[in-house]
């Protein structure tokens, strides 16, 4: 059974540009990317030297990211820490 954040998501949200946007500010690089299903935003994963969008779900608490890499569908919920494919 998927969590009330999860079975929430009508229409996914997909990376405009395939980069972090936080690791372009700084120069730094990334993994795997993942989009923010509340706001947007791409972000890079816990893979990744900065952990971005780790760090931005503790931040604003937007709980629900999708994998933006190609060929992947799969959404993770941090709140509840579960795992769906679409």
């Amino acid at each position: 059974m998927l969590c009330n954040h999860l079975a929430s998501i009508e229409e996914l949200k997909t990376a405009s540009k395939r980069e972090c946007e936080e690791c372009v500010k700084t120069g730094s690089r990334w993994v795997h990317l993942r989009t923010c299903q509340t706001c947007g935003v791409t972000l890079c994963c816990d893979s990744s030297p900065n952990r971005h969008a780790t760090a931005h779900f503790h931040a604003t608490g937007h709980p629900v990211v999708a994998s933006a890499e190609p060929g992947e569908h799969w959404l993770w919920c941090y709140a509840d820490e579960q795992f769906a494919e679409y």
